[in-house]
């Protein structure tokens, strides 16, 4: 067993320890010529395959003065790492548009959203333009079919060519722009087959029309399209459009403070006007604007957005505070320290974009496929056109067959292959109460070796529970719950829920005054009574566990002690993933008795306490560095950053914005043991998809044959591409129906793992599969 309680060097202030431990360069600013560098971000809205990743991240570096480029193709964005020169951004954007991408400045957060929103707007009206035609086409060539020769056929063939020129010039116009500037930039990608193929079908058409042809293929190009645009706009839902985790961390920043002049009076300034060493007035229920020092007053704050533990901390003047942290209960003073960039709240969001732009980096089954493929497509196309040509002499047929492989092995069934997966996976999540905000997500879910948990929030319920205490005299639990009665201090509602749990009435005290930072305090019977802190009641020796005191009079104080009770299903979850061949790690920001506690009531053994977000994004880096694929569960602010850098992660729907945003799953409901499901329906996930792979390869392999040697027609062509988009969508819709196996293994082993049962309905089958 390992128990790694606290990381070196980390003594002091959590927050200060956080501020130290973030990597270097991150604020790009310091000696050495680290000021020099500056951050752009660009938009992309045209990227959607891992060569665009690679095209874009390549024309970036080879830019000069450019030290660093990472696309995230879930967010459509590049982020540039470059001289901090003038014209820079234009340079950029003249790079990419020369090779072939559309590329914007990036203007807000909203951006993504809006131009989503469109693009899916688009996608369905193009399909139902393609839809349409291709009914109208299709009742049209039943006459051709049906014998109509001569003018008859001509007649019908023109009318056709009427409806389907421009419904297909419309329809497919993402796939002919891209191709258009893939082929600019001198780049081949997936769209330049596809866009020749539906080209050349047209083209074939409309010649054989204006010849009295006895065939067009009208409808083989708009039945083509059809079909490519279902794909592209699977994709496109899949992907979701979450908004950025390094945002929302950005919005607890407040925009204006309460500046104190020289005169001693209040003026509410933007926060852009605050300097260093200006004094500023934070009232109870407002937010720090700066990192900085409080010089006057007493406080308790909420410091969960650095720990991510709820118990509100004690404020004296000396006190260290961060831009972001709440101030719960009494007004202070602070002296400004830090401002803008320099705040461990933009630290933090610039850490956790760093994670999400590391991730996006990671390129699904599909998209790897699609590299090779373009380059294959069109040689055989080529090759089939020259050589029938050359050798058959008739070159009308040599294009109608190099148009029938173009066609016959169009990448519909392969654009289908992982959305119609995660199309219907997501579905069925759903269902389970599982909302799937990332179609990759669900491929590196089914990778995963290592579950790495958050405690408070997470693992724990988050909120404080009394703890049965031995020889603690009902009537100082009746005094405790009458001072804690007019308190929202999370210890005093909890020393009221466990006195109504008792059935103890609170005793009726006198002169209750509750002093921030400090307690509540009151008279009974003429004597004082205290409930609060240590040393603000007399004690000298705090236990380690949280702890608040109670006073009567000169009596030796009395201690109330709680814990953070862990969910009901948390044992039986981590129980059920260990099982199933997963290394389960608890992670906290915590002090070490309460991680320590809730690790071994889980049944956890790997364990880290005191961690900070950094600290926690540095332990999933060494994780990686190993070759774990980490799933990580968390739900504070500090495990944004964390949640963002892990292969997967999942957060539960109470955790707050920002780690929602970073997260990859949300569990709706308030059970964490979703994420066994989520596990385990991956990992089916995973396999239909490889299984629809092959079932595309294997079209491949029977069909371009057949079409090569001229036996298929640009028609039949269509129809067989079709059918095998149709069989690879029927085969994803059995991942619905899937039952639990009674003997699930474990991931990539041929190992049958134990303590499973069909009752469960958690099988992890990955080798076999449920039977």
């Amino acid at each position: 067993m390992t128990n790694t309680p606290t990381f070196p060097g980390t003594g002091g202030c959590p927050a200060c320890v956080a501020v130290r431990d973030l990597p270097h360069g991150m604020a790009e600013s310091g000696p050495d010529g680290i000021a020099s560098l500056r951050r752009f971000e660009i938009s992309l809205p045209a990227i959607h395959c891992a060569a665009c990743i690679v095209g874009v991240e390549r024309t970036l570096e080879a830019t000069p003065g450019v030290a660093a480029a990472r696309v995230n193709l879930t967010r459509k964005r590049a982020s540039v790492t470059a001289d901090d020169v003038p014209g820079m951004s234009e340079q950029l954007i003249e790079a990419l548009t020369t090779r072939g991408f559309e590329a914007h400045p990036l203007d807000s957060a909203a951006l993504d959203a809006t131009r989503r929103d469109a693009e899916s707007r688009s996608l369905l009206a193009r399909m139902g333009v393609a839809g349409f035609a291709l009914m109208n086409v299709m009742l049209l060539s039943i006459s051709v079919w049906s014998g109509a020769a001569d003018t008859t056929r001509d007649l019908m063939h023109w009318v056709s060519a009427a409806i389907a020129l421009p419904a297909t010039l419309f329809a497919a116009q993402p796939f002919l722009s891209n191709a258009v500037g893939a082929l600019r930039g001198g780049r081949l990608d997936m769209d330049v087959p596809i866009s020749t193929a539906i080209l050349l079908a047209l083209g074939v058409s409309l010649w054989e029309t204006t010849q009295s042809g006895e065939h067009a293929f009208f409808d083989a190009a708009l039945m083509l399209t059809f079909f490519l645009l279902v794909g592209r706009y699977l994709a496109l839902v899949t992907r979701g459009s979450a908004r950025s985790a390094a945002a929302e961390v950005a919005a607890l920043e407040v925009r204006t403070a309460e500046r104190i002049k020289k005169d001693g009076e209040l003026e509410t300034v933007p926060l852009d006007a605050l300097r260093e060493d200006d004094v500023v007035a934070i009232a109870p229920g407002g937010r720090v604007p700066a990192d900085g020092c409080v010089i006057a007053g007493e406080t308790e704050v909420d410091r969960s957005m650095l720990t991510g533990e709820t118990m509100p901390e004690r404020v004296a003047p000396g006190t260290r505070l961060h831009a972001g942290m709440l101030n719960l209960s009494g007004p202070i003073r602070l002296r400004v320290e830090a401002l803008g960039e320099e705040t461990l709240l933009h630290q933090i969001a610039r850490l956790v974009e760093t994670a999400e732009q590391s991730r996006g980096r990671y390129a699904s089954l599909a998209s790897r496929a699609s590299q090779y493929y373009s380059h294959t497509v069109n040689l055989l196309a080529l090759s089939a056109l020259l050589t029938w040509g050359f050798i058959g002499g008739d070159w009308r047929v040599a294009l109608n067959i190099a148009a029938a492989v173009l066609i016959i092995t169009c990448p519909c069934a392969l654009g289908l292959a992982v959305p119609a997966v995660l199309t219907a996976a997501s579905g069925r999540l759903y269902r389970r109460g599982i909302l799937l905000k990332d179609g990759e997500a669900l491929e590196r879910l089914g990778q995963v070796d290592t579950v790495v948990f958050d405690k408070t929030g997470t693992l724990t319920t988050g909120a404080p529970r009394l703890m049965e205490q031995e020889g603690l005299p009902t009537e100082a639990m009746k005094v405790a719950a009458g001072l804690a009665q007019g308190s929202a201090h999370p210890l005093s509602k909890a020393i009221m829920n466990a006195a109504r749990n008792r059935g103890i009435s609170p005793a009726p005290l006198e002169d209750v005054v509750e002093e921030p930072g400090h307690g509540t305090r009151a008279i009974l019977g003429g004597i004082p009574v205290r409930l609060g802190r240590a040393e603000w009641v007399g004690n000298t020796a705090p236990p380690e566990r949280t702890t608040t005191w109670l006073a009567i009079g000169d009596a030796t104080p009395l201690p109330f002690t709680f814990e953070d009770e862990l969910r009901p299903e948390a044992a039986d979850t981590v129980s059920k993933l260990k099982d199933a061949g997963l290394s389960v790690q608890l992670l906290s920001g915590d002090s070490e008795a309460p991680v320590r506690d809730a690790a071994q009531a889980a049944g956890i053994p790997q364990w880290t306490a005191l961690a900070t977000p950094s600290s926690k994004v540095a332990l999933l880096q060494k994780l990686a560095g190993e070759g774990r694929k980490v799933l990580m569960i968390g739900d504070g602010l500090n495990d944004a950053a964390a949640l963002a850098a892990a292969h997967v992660s999942i957060s539960p729907a109470s955790a707050v914005d920002a780690s929602r945003t970073a997260a990859d799953l949300i569990l709706l409901g308030d059970r964490i043991d979703g994420a066994v499901h989520a596990v385990r329906l991956a990992r089916v996930a995973r396999r239909r998809i490889l299984e629809n792979f092959g079932l595309a390869f294997a079209y491949n392999i029977v069909t371009v044959p057949i079409a090569y040697a001229g036996y298929v027609t640009p028609l039949i062509a269509a129809i067989a591409m079709s059918a095998s988009s149709i069989i690879v969508s029927l085969n994803a819709t059995r991942l619905g129906k899937e039952q639990p196996s009674e003997h699930p293994r474990g991931p990539d082993t041929g190992v049958a793992v134990s303590g499973w049962n069909r009752s469960s309905g958690l099988s992890l089958d990955a080798a076999h599969g449920p039977v």
